[in-house]
């Protein structure tokens, strides 16, 4: 190229991070200006949001500032918000500025998929950000404390949760556990408090066998929970849902976690994409551009069954490792490694002390799996901080 080839990593997910971090560990000086791009000055762990959300963690607990990550010195990190990707003339739009770029890495995340459910967008809240699960947390005490004001609102009790994948069923673990101490805190009578899990799918935590399925089930309905599978949601309300049987549940908190959808600015870059997601070729790239890598939740990735893989944490983390060894390989004119992903197994928490998952072709349930989940959320912040990171963050 003449110069010295800039490479612009967009968001600083999962992929997005692992990606800068492995850059800045295989380039080296002066064989590539790196920069990340990210609206916020932090990483967040998103498979930890749902702890804050319900209010058994803290917020801070689950962002790690990019700085601590990165070294400034082989990335550059420029905190703003993306507003347009020009990819014919190699260029990205920022709120307050525009770089160029090339070779380009679009890590941006998702957006809640709301599959047209009138109302969703408008009246439900979502567990997708730091900012969105201190909401939900200080959301979820008010209407404790509006409840005292006005008892005879047991809509301010009731909580609906849409969707039964991951994030809807360790936060509904989370929030059970949180019940009790909000109820002790505010006087209230716990048999008054109702927590609803909606799903339209005939199961919940599709993936795991039925075993693990209703046991995951059993723990939760034992701490509260009432399950309606096989059941969508018609419309959200200010009230509260309407269930396609024609049921209405009034609630005052309507959490929809019913999944996501990739990032509108990829169709609008003029790429084409499914839910908003862009099928990648077996190098992570998109089919119109080379220099163009997407990962994480606004990529497509096929398994071996010709089925998307669903973005995931750990693909994410696994798709940003293969990312950079290949744009280290471009520059290097090397050749490509095509992506494999490698199932290191799913843990599913159900609160505290409580979870289910498979490693390899071991089932786990209960304390054990729950351990297990600790040991990989540890796994993780070894990844992309080493040690210090994981003493830092990580807990038994």
């Amino acid at each position: 190229m003449g110069r010295i080839p800039r490479i612009v990593i967009l968001g600083a997910g999962y992929g997005g991070i692992v990606t800068a971090i492995r850059l800045q560990k295989e380039l080296n000086y002066n064989e590539a200006d790196v920069t990340l791009v990210n609206k916020h000055d932090y990483h967040y762990i998103t498979t930890h949001l749902h702890m804050p959300a319900a209010g058994t963690d803290k917020p801070e607990n689950a962002r790690v500032d990019i700085t601590k990550l990165i070294d400034e010195y082989k990335i550059d990190f420029v905190k703003s918000t993306v507003t347009q990707i020009k990819l014919d003339d190699q260029k990205i739009i920022l709120e307050d500025s525009a770089i160029s770029y090339d070779y380009l890495v679009i890590g941006l995340g998702g957006e809640p998929e709301t599959f047209g459910i009138p109302g969703l967008q408008e009246y439900a809240m979502n567990i997708r950000s730091i900012n969105s699960v201190r909401l939900i947390r200080e959301h979820i005490e008010y209407q404790f404390a509006k409840y005292k004001r006005e008892p005879h609102r047991l809509d301010y009790l009731t909580f609906v949760v849409g969707g039964a994948g991951f994030t809807g069923i360790e936060f509904i673990g989370e929030l059970a556990d949180r019940i009790p101490r909000l109820c002790a805190e505010f006087d209230v009578d716990p048999s008054l408090v109702r927590i609803y899990n909606i799903e339209a799918a005939p199961t919940v935590l599709p993936g795991f066998d039925s075993e693990l399925v209703e046991y995951a089930m059993k723990v939760l309905e034992d701490k509260g929970v009432t399950f309606k599978i096989a059941t969508a949601i018609q419309e959200c309300t200010p009230q509260g849902v309407i269930l396609a049987t024609g049921e209405e549940i009034r609630s005052s908190t309507v959490i929809w976690t019913g999944g996501i959808r990739g990032n509108r600015m990829l169709a609008e870059a003029g790429l084409e994409t499914m839910r908003g997601r862009v099928v990648v070729d077996p190098y992570l790239r998109t089919k119109e551009y080379e220099n163009v890598y997407v990962i994480g939740d606004c990529s497509i990735v096929m398994n071996p069954e010709g089925r998307p893989y669903p973005p995931t944490a750990q693909i994410a983390t696994q798709q940003g490792q293969t990312c950079s060894y290949n744009l280290v390989a471009s520059i290097r004119n090397a050749p490509l490694k095509e992506f494999k992903f490698q199932n290191k197994g799913v843990v599913a928490s159900l609160g505290k002390g409580e979870a289910i998952g498979v490693v390899g072709k071991y089932k786990m349930k209960g304390a054990t799996a729950a351990f297990m989940k600790k040991l990989v959320d540890m796994r993780y912040l070894f990844i992309i901080g080493g040690i210090p990171l994981v003493l830092r963050k990580g807990r038994l």
